[in-house]
């Protein structure tokens, strides 16, 4: 398990009169509030429609009870996993996660002990499912810790299979523990040897006592008035110093999220002269469009626009898909139109409210609030929502009655490009439903790039496409799998190569280039010529190369991605195409010695008709202006 990520306070806590939840130690009713205790970040938000429909369904097909009582007001909190996961909070309480599963596709509850007991209290067990009932010997040993033996199980719902999620009773009914099944149910009643049930949580038999419900949100944006007034005075008073200070033209940058719709409200409540800047990617759901002119319609405030139109899918053919290393799509789609919006209507600069937020990530909370933008020289941006959660703008959005996205209400917790690499497979899969076109164009080219790299559909299916090093969790599902990640080198294919580069606008910041050779490389014999090492140090791991110079950075992907960094954007440039060149000779060399005499250092010999540089190479790059497939390729 990673360390928790704290990004800023944990500040979800409950009344338990209003049975409501509250972003601080006191309510507005007057009565002190309990303490939540979610996983960190803690970035909560409210549960739509949708959210509590698709975790009752789930909840049925596991168990055949719902989790979520009808009326009652849930909460989810972001967890960390390798796909979406979240808590469900419900009456103060975690009742358990609910998260999408990479390996099997689908969502899955994991109750927690307060989560079980609500589903199981009072009903037949017989009409439930996914239950396990012990031996009254045993129980004592689970609550130490153990988990659940075959030999200790007298009963078992025969419906369970291996890696089920599991509610463990005892035999007078009361719930100990939850975990995942290590057998089948069939297997566990014949006594079998081994873990039955590897717990999850455990804990003593505790009566529930399940608050009456019928609250609204509108009840909870009544209960957080006083805080929330707090947190509108402090973002009045930075939009207006800011303002006074900056001494530019104002604008809000629009993205059709909440976020930039919670700023723009605030920014309407304090200033008269501004205006609005949307940068149309080519990649945004038709209903963040429609939510555009709805703003536009609201605010009644002058619309600076740039549509990317299909850069991307006219570029997509040269990079690649991106992925979370080599976010290309950022620079074509999103920094090209939004740097043409400022050069164009603002001659002196702007100064541009923007909805960021630090429970987001580890860079916007290590970010200032105020910050000259990197790639556009004349723009100053800034946040009036650094210090708020989720939760903040939603109980902000539904008290002031702007018009958000319906694309929240129909299962996605965040707006933008639908097809971003670092969306959740969940989000992927969800598109199947909700945009069935869009998703077909996607995945139609995603086959089609599988196939051309020697790649299977199964690569596609599970979302593998979005890395170019897959996180370790993610690259043992896919070794249990047996799905190849490596794609099948071309060292026959034409060597193209696309770059583009300039600041990372969707990641921690700084400067970078991206290109792609269009075609899968042969890393074995990058390594064993070494002439990467012309550009300089150089390291390999499975499927990338990693070449550093000094301040610079490159990797090269077996899939012919490569990505450079530098410490500006002229560096970084450079050095990408040093590495291009020192690519193109390793896979193009024809061995014919020019270059052997040309290094200083006598470290290169031709070996089988291949140069080889050694490791006392001191990276001169001399050997690289002289290279015919450099000069003349």
């Amino acid at each position: 398990m990673s360390k928790p990520v704290y990004l800023g306070k944990l500040l979800l806590h409950w009344c338990k009169d209003c049975n409501v939840p509250v972003l601080g130690k006191k309510c507005s009713c007057g009565k002190t509030t309990t303490k939540v205790g979610v996983t960190p970040p803690g970035d909560i938000r409210p549960a739509f429609q949708y959210d509590i429909d698709n975790i009752k369904a789930v909840s049925l097909e596991q168990f055949n009870a719902p989790l979520i009582p009808e009326g009652h007001l849930a909460v989810l909190n972001k967890a960390p996993y390798e796909d979406r996961m979240e808590e469900v909070i419900v009456d103060g309480e975690v009742l358990a996660s609910f998260r999408f599963e990479m390996d099997s596709l689908k969502w899955v509850l994991l109750p927690r002990l307060a989560g079980a007991r609500r589903l199981f209290e009072g009903k037949d067990l017989k009409e439930m499912k996914g239950w396990v009932v012990l031996d009254s010997g045993a129980v004592s040993f689970i609550l130490k810790g153990a988990s659940v033996l075959a030999p200790g199980i007298i009963d078992a719902d025969p419906q369970i299979q291996v890696s089920d999620e599991t509610v463990v009773l005892t035999p007078e009914g009361e719930i100990i523990a939850v975990g995942r099944a290590r057998m089948s149910g069939a297997d566990m009643v014949e006594h079998k040897k081994g873990v039955g049930v590897k717990n999850r949580w455990k804990g003593k038999p505790e009566k529930i006592d399940v608050p009456e419900g019928g609250q609204t949100w509108d009840d909870a944006v009544k209960a957080n008035s006083e805080i929330l007034a707090l947190f509108e005075d402090k973002a009045h008073q930075f939009i207006k110093h800011t303002n006074e200070t900056v001494n530019r033209p104002v604008s809000v940058s629009y993205s059709g999220g909440k976020d930039s719709l919670a700023v723009l409200q605030l920014v309407s409540d304090c200033l008269d002269d501004y205006e609005l800047l949307f940068a149309d990617t080519g990649l945004e759901f038709p209903e963040t469009i429609e939510n555009v002119k709805d703003i536009v319609e609201h605010y009644k405030r002058p619309l600076r626009t740039k549509d990317a139109g299909e850069s991307f899918w006219e570029s997509v053919g040269d990079f690649g898909p991106p992925s979370v290393e080599a976010r290309w799509c950022c620079k074509v789609c999103k920094l090209g139109p939004i740097s043409q919006i400022i050069n164009d209507h603002y001659e002196d600069g702007c100064l541009t409210f923007i909805g960021q937020r630090k429970y987001e990530s580890a860079a916007r909370a290590n970010s200032e609030r105020v910050w000259k933008n990197p790639w556009v020289g004349n723009q100053i941006g800034a946040s009036p929502i650094q210090d708020w959660t989720a939760m903040h703008v939603w109980l902000y959005i539904f008290k002031t009655g702007v018009p958000y996205n319906i694309m929240y209400e129909r299962g996605f917790d965040r707006i933008g490009c639908w097809l971003c690499p670092s969306s959740s497979l969940s989000d992927l899969y969800r598109l199947k439903e909700t945009h069935p076109e869009l998703e077909q164009r996607l995945n139609d080219h995603l086959l089609e790039y599988a196939e051309k790299m020697g790649l299977s559909k199964e690569w596609v299916e599970h979302g593998l496409w979005r890395w170019q090093t897959l996180p370790p969790a993610i690259a043992k599902i896919a070794e249990e799998k047996g799905i190849n990640i490596i794609p099948k080198s071309d060292v026959k294919g034409e060597l193209k190569f696309s770059v583009t580069s300039g600041y990372r606008p969707c990641r921690e910041g700084g400067m970078s280039a991206e290109g792609s050779f269009g075609i899968a490389l042969d890393m074995e014999l990058l390594e064993t010529t070494g002439l990467l090492r012309a550009a300089g140090k150089v390291a390999y791991i499975e499927g990338v190369a990693s070449v550093h110079h000094e301040d610079d950075r490159a990797q090269i992907f077996a899939s012919g991605t490569v990505t450079a960094r530098g410490n500006n954007e002229t560096d970084a440039r450079e050095f990408m195409t040093q590495i291009e060149r020192a690519v193109r000779r390793s896979l193009k060399c024809m061995g014919c010695g020019v270059c052997v005499g040309k290094c200083p250092k006598d470290c290169i010999t031709i070996e089988d008709g291949k140069a080889i540089i050694s490791s006392k190479c001191t990276h001169c790059g001399a050997c690289v202006t002289i290279c015919p497939v450099v000069k003349f390729g």
